[in-house]
């Protein structure tokens, strides 16, 4: 049950209003995580210019994989359909696919060792072994990719952590349980 209002058009403060314009643009309808963001312009639209820098961060399937390890880890429900939702749509993810990023896994080598270091960042709270950062390295990622995923553990974990604590009412199709998979 949502534990805040996602505000209507006439209720969202002038200041995130472009912002949310410009998503409900993009997607097509205001989803309603973002609506209920939208309270704490600073906040919300703090998240928004990070979202729209780290969208040129690594490819979009590495992106998506590491959202879904990392909201698998965080048990963010919520985040997880969206992110389901988008890795099969967007990235063209197979559902085989989606399951092994929520794992924490990929089929492709190099998206596997970003995952994987993604989730071993949000399980360790940052605290990697000198083997976790070798093993990302050996695949070809340099030291600017590696921040890149930190940052990106550190965004989907924001939006993992707001939904957790608010509970917005879901508006992307359901997935499995996470004990299921």
């Amino acid at each position: 049950m949502a534990r805040t209002a996602a505000l209507k058009p006439d209720q969202v403060p002038a200041e995130s209003k472009p912002t949310l314009d410009a998503f409900t643009k993009n997607i097509g309808f205001t989803p309603n995580m973002m609506a209920a963001f939208a309270q704490s312009p600073i906040a919300f639209n703090s998240w928004a210019t990070l979202l729209g820098s780290l969208s040129k961060a690594l490819d979009v399937r590495t992106r998506d994989s590491i959202g879904l390890a990392v909201s698998e880890v965080n048990g963010c429900n919520y985040c997880l359909t969206v992110h389901s939702f988008t890795a099969e749509h967007m990235a063209k993810l197979s559902a085989d696919d989606i399951i092994l990023a929520r794992k924490g896994h990929a089929n492709d080598a190099k998206r596997d060792a970003a995952v994987q270091f993604a989730r071993k960042v949000i399980e360790t709270r940052g605290h990697v072994g000198d083997a976790d950062l070798k093993a990302v390295r050996e695949v070809g990622y340099t030291d600017a990719n590696i921040i890149e995923i930190v940052a990106l553990v550190a965004m989907y974990s924001l939006t993992n952590f707001f939904n957790n604590v608010f509970d917005p009412e879901k508006d992307f199709p359901a997935v499995t349980p996470a004990g299921s998979i």
